[in-house]
């Protein structure tokens, strides 16, 4: 295995065991956000009490996504020296103001957040909670724009030459606004809010089929699933927004998504199916013409094909970006139509009495989070052979020092400390979860603070 796949086998390894974290907490922080919301609105303890035991989870996986985020950092030194240079000046300037606006905003709200509860009042620690979460928005802001940038260029020069070219920052509002960052930005939050609330979803259905903290997990579930069911029918209209983006920005990897080998023809969509790359074709079940109609309006529009480019400008790994994508889109349908059948079901008031459907939900939490996964290959394996599109190449970005032994080495160490650190994460989750939410609503209300005590109807 040579050097430039082994590195991206690390990097890719890295960034998606990372990425199962910070998702789940934006989400999550959502959904605490209308857990104290509603508190404060209605003085029903339970959601205080409901808000008091997802924090211990936001905080399991909070300190899980930080750890976890330092790795790629050093990896950009070691394995791609080269890109690093390139990208320093964009990469500084977005990682400052991650600093300065996410982080900062972040931390700062984060120990009221933990430890808050008796020493601030509760409109102090609701305030703290949508810090915290727009922190965390914030922080996904600054990372989706560096991102974007390495996939659609812009507010940029040239300076030096040879090794030594970089790009330097010449309009930072256009590198900020570049061509796919909002659209980017939308999918990736929305995502997050799909997988925070469907791990609500997940634990409060279990608890439901288990019969045990019936009461607080149904309104935990209304909350959860309202969010999820906005999210899940956003995600629809923004994934089409951002494809249409694809088609304009990175025709090359649209082609990928759909296989669509034509130099330039009517391109069909593909429902499921398999590439083969040796007679560049798809077979599969497709709609004819459903991708230019899907980009234009018309099922005749013709959509460049990847014959259309160069064979050393193509994406690599067709077939992989191909299955990736329709994963993505499959599982986007699905929890449209899981959100839409619960939403139906509880305006009938039959939604609990469906045993079956809170065991489909039970295991519905890994689905946003595959998508979420398999999304980010669609994206970032489909801009090969560029690791900024069209001005600097995969190939190129490695750093010349490193040997393929020490990439292997540090793989097989990263593979090991990560499996244990998440057989760490799943006991402590799992205990929690097991443990569920307090039982009385006395003792949820005994630990509030002085302040919301005396506003409390049960106190009186």
């Amino acid at each position: 295995m040579d050097l430039e796949l082994l590195s991206r086998i690390q990097f890719a390894f890295t960034v998606a065991f990372h990425y199962i974290y910070p998702p789940l907490s934006i989400g999550l922080g959502v959904v605490l956000v209308g857990f104290e919301g509603l508190y404060l609105k209605t003085k029903n303890p339970l959601y205080a009490q409901l808000a008091r035991f997802w924090i211990k989870i936001f905080a399991l996986i909070f300190g899980i996504g930080v750890a976890t985020g330092i790795v790629m950092e050093f990896e950009f030194g070691t394995n791609w020296a080269t890109y690093s240079r390139f990208v320093g000046d964009i990469f500084g300037s977005a990682l400052a103001a991650e600093g300065i606006f996410a982080f900062a905003l972040e931390s700062g709200f984060l120990g009221v957040l933990l430890f808050g509860w008796n020493k601030v009042s509760h409109k102090m620690h609701f305030f703290s909670t949508i810090m915290v979460t727009a922190g965390s928005m914030f922080s996904a802001v600054w990372i989706v724009v560096a991102n974007s940038w390495q996939q659609t260029p812009a507010g940029y020069h040239l300076v030096g030459h040879g090794l030594t070219v970089r790009a330097e920052v010449t309009d930072f509002w256009a590198m900020v606004f570049n061509p796919s960052s909002v659209d980017r930005l939308l999918h990736v939050w929305v995502g997050a809010f799909l997988a925070g609330s469907f791990l609500v979803l997940s634990v409060h259905a279990y608890y439901i089929f288990k019969n045990k903290h019936v009461e607080i997990s149904k309104k935990a579930f209304k909350v959860a699933l309202a969010i999820a069911t906005v999210s899940a029918l956003l995600q629809l209209f923004i994934g089409d927004r951002s494809a249409k983006g694809v088609a304009v920005n990175q025709p090359a990897k649209l082609a990928a998504f759909e296989g669509h080998y034509d130099s330039l023809a009517a391109a069909d969509m593909y429902l499921f199916g398999y590439v083969n790359t040796t007679t560049e074709s798809v077979t599969g079940v497709k709609v004819p013409g459903g991708l230019s109609f899907l980009i234009d309006g018309n099922f005749h529009t013709p959509i460049k094909g990847l014959r259309y480019f160069k064979p050393e400008d193509r994406p690599t790994a067709v077939n992989f970006v191909f299955q990736t994508y329709h994963l993505m889109v499959t599982i986007g349908l699905f929890l449209i139509a899981l959100t839409l059948l619960a939403s139906y079901l509880l305006w009938r008031k039959q939604l609990f009495q469906k045993k079956w459907l809170m065991l489909v939900f039970s295991f519905a939490v890994l689905l946003p989070e595959l998508a979420n996964q398999v999304g980010w290959y669609s994206a970032e394996v489909g801009r090969q052979p560029w690791v900024v599109y069209g001005l600097l190449r995969t190939s190129d970005a490695l750093s010349k020092a490193v040997k393929e032994n020490e990439v292997w080495f540090s793989l097989i160490l990263f593979t090991l400390l990560y499996l244990l650190l998440f057989a760490l994460f799943i006991y402590l989750l799992n205990k929690k979860i097991q443990h569920g939410p307090e039982d009385t609503v006395a003792g949820a209300v005994d630990d509030m603070p002085v302040a919301t005590k005396r506003n409390n109807p049960l106190m009186n």
